[in-house]
Parts: structure tokens; sequence; C-alpha cells
């Protein structure tokens, strides 16, 4: 894309207008960090745009406060009390999950993520917001808890002007094939290559 012009422009009958106005489906995967990074900084682009922002998190514990949870929330009350940017809204789905913390059976979690994208997928056709982030979906997805065939249909079926982006390892191939968007963050090097733990500030 030089200069952000495409290199094709597509015989679709769209005007230069409504293809640019498209939705995009954006998927941010790999074994590199900076998944949920990167789209938590597109979120706050559509915040300052005036989108309604919605995010959702499927793996991380209910308990672990991040950094961006804490300054959405700030942006959500300065457009509550202000009008100034998008509104926001912050979801942990289910009861949280992590690597290092597992509360309760598989079959619970499993559960729960369905639920999760079960209150989303309603929210898609009811074109509740603007912005969507799901953090770390590709993993009910690829653990099989979540249907893909079901989640791909809603998102390539979804009203609206209604954008969506998904993080996480190992995104399935299907979701891949339907998304506009797919990066791929791959891991160089890394401090706890090193041996060094996950800092304040840096990695929450």
């Amino acid at each position: 894309m030089p200069e952000g012009n495409p290199v094709r422009v597509p015989d679709d009958g769209l005007t230069t207008r409504a293809r640019r106005n498209t939705p995009v489906l954006a998927v941010h995967t790999g074994d590199g960090k900076g998944k949920s990074t990167a789209a938590f900084g597109m979120a706050l682009r559509a915040w300052n745009a005036g989108l309604r922002v919605a995010v959702f998190q499927f793996v991380k514990s209910a308990k672990w406060k991040v950094g961006e949870e804490a300054a959405f929330g700030h942006l959500g009350r300065l457009h509550d009390e202000h009008g100034v940017g998008g509104a926001v809204e912050w979801h942990k789905m289910g009861a949280g999950w992590s690597w290092t913390r597992k509360a309760g059976s598989e079959v619970d979690h499993a559960a729960a993520a369905a639920d999760g994208w079960a209150e989303i997928a309603r929210r898609l056709a009811a074109q509740r917001h603007d912005f969507y982030v799901l953090d770390e979906f590709t993993y009910p997805l690829a653990w099989g808890w979540v249907d893909v065939d079901e989640v791909v249909e809603a998102l390539t079926a979804r009203p609206g002007h209604q954008h969506v982006v998904i993080t996480g390892r190992n995104a399935p191939a299907r979701l891949l094939d339907a998304a506009d968007l797919v990066t791929e963050m791959t891991k160089v090097k890394h401090p706890m290559d090193a041996g060094r733990k996950g800092q304040k500030g840096i990695e929450w």
C-alpha cells in the first residue's frame, strides 16, 4: 500500500467512498507479543472518532486488571460526562481463565466461552456497538469451545457498520480466510527468554 493507496482497485461496482467505509474484520495472531496491544490501539482510534467501543476478554483471569481496562474506563466516563469520544464497555466473559490459574473444570470454561460468544452474536445482530475487540478469542475457537463456522457466519453477515478485531494465537484458517485484515506477530526476541518476568506498564 504505497502512500496509503491500494495496490489494486477491484471491479466490484462500489464507489471509492463505499469501499473505504466497508466495515473491517481484523485478526491479530501469531506467537509474538503485541496482538492485544495493537487491537487496543485501534480501539483508541475508534473511541476518538466517536465510535461505540466494546471489549470482550475471553482468556485472562477475571481478577487480572490490565492497564488498558483502567484507561478505557476513564475514557468511557469522559464520554458519559462530557460527550467526548465514544461510549465504552469492557467485559470479562465468564469466570475468566489464564495459563497460570484455572479455577473450575474445562466444561465450565467451555460453557462460559459459548455463553460469551452468544452474547456478542446478539449484540452484533442488534448493532449495539461500532467497534468490538474480542481479546484472545482464538483460544476458545481453537479448543473447540465455540464453533468456528458459526462465528464466521455471524461475523460475515453482521449488519450495519461494525468493526471487529480478534486477537490470539493459532487463529483458525476459516477465520483468517474471512478476515479483511490479518497480522501475524512474529517473536524475534523477548525479555522472558532471558528469564525476566513481565513488568508493570509493559505487560499489563
